[in-house]
């Protein structure tokens, strides 16, 4: 999606809550799941501030975030059963962050809470460009183990699509993926944070493999600054094992690559005036979730195009979670 920035007065400074989860849509449960929870505390200001600079922002507010749960709550908002696997502390933001998920319809049913660490928290400094900065303090996130994923183990084994970042420990991501695929589930994974030595396997037990450009290069050692360079990273992890990749681009939309179709296809953005492109990645993947679940047979160039559609609107407004849209706010064209 083409972005033209809409240019507040002042900037924010947000703080958000995060689970990073595991994601499923279940064959009988349609059921979404996705492993990641997060406080977020988000500020807004004019400028991002330098090294050792203290400067006035505008606002400053508290949501929940994190890629797992954002990326199940966007899915659940088109319409989904989404079940989230996680970890939150045993703490007031992880019981907000519980009640946050029952209110989107999500299931809790394996959200875990521990005592052995703090609810995960982000904060996020977002300037009048819509451009932001984000620290992440995992807390909980990183106590999800292979014990939790075996008592959840059912949900995923039995859903249409599970999702996958690496917000919580690598190795308990990878096997969930390992899961899914051994019962036929289709498999969707983020890999972000990135990681620059990702362990090869991930590349060869997702289905769909979706990055950003900075995503990307750090996997690649390529620099993503035009279509040409998604180009180059699409045919080299194609290489790696990948079945099918997907560059997402901001503004210039996606490259899409696949095993299938090894002629790189672009797949351009609407444009929009953006005021906050915080969450708009999470926004994209839960809705191409979403399409892969209940629109199995829609060609993945026109799921690309409709997500692309679903993450052009949370972006014209501040927030992550708060923004992403609901299905009755979106166009009927997209169902």
């Amino acid at each position: 999606m083409l972005l033209e920035t809409l240019r507040p007065r002042f900037s924010s400074c947000q703080a958000c809550f995060f689970t990073s989860a595991i994601m499923t849509l279940p064959l009988e449960l349609n059921v979404d799941a996705n492993i990641t929870e997060r406080r977020i505390e988000s500020c807004l200001t004019t400028r991002l501030p330098r090294a050792g600079e203290t400067i006035l922002g505008h606002k400053f507010f508290i949501g929940f975030g994190g890629k797992g749960a954002n990326q199940c709550v966007q899915s659940a908002r088109l319409g989904a059963k989404t079940s989230l696997i996680c970890k939150v502390g045993n703490d007031s933001f992880g019981n907000d962050y519980v009640e946050n998920l029952k209110k989107n319809g999500i299931s809790t049913a394996f959200v875990g809470q521990t005592a052995d660490a703090a609810t995960g928290t982000a904060s996020i400094i977002v300037n009048s460009e819509g451009q932001n900065v984000i620290v992440i303090v995992p807390g909980a996130n990183l106590l999800l183990n292979f014990e939790d994923l075996k008592r959840a183990s059912d949900v995923i084994c039995k859903a249409k699509v599970v999702v996958c970042q690496l917000e919580i420990t690598p190795a308990v991501s990878l096997e969930a993926l390992k899961m899914a695929r051994a019962s036929g589930v289709k498999t969707l994974f983020n890999p972000a944070p990135a990681l620059p030595d990702l362990d090869p396997q991930f590349y060869t037990h997702s289905d769909i493999f979706c990055c950003n450009e900075t995503e990307a290069e750090i996997l690649t050692g390529i620099p993503v600054g035009n279509l040409e360079d998604a180009e180059k990273v699409g045919h080299m992890l194609l290489e790696r094992g990948c079945k099918l990749v997907i560059v997402t681009l901001g503004a210039e939309g996606c490259m899409m690559i696949s095993v299938e179709e090894p002629i790189p296809k672009h797949v351009p953005a609407g444009k929009v005036r953006a005021v906050d492109t915080t969450g708009a990645g999470d926004s994209f993947v839960g809705a191409l979730a979403f399409y892969l679940a209940y629109y199995p047979k829609l060609p993945m160039e026109e799921m690309i195009r409709k997500s692309n559609c679903v993450a052009s609107v949370s972006v014209q407004a501040s927030g992550t979670q708060s923004s992403y849209p609901f299905r009755k706010d979106l166009a009927q064209d997209l169902f």
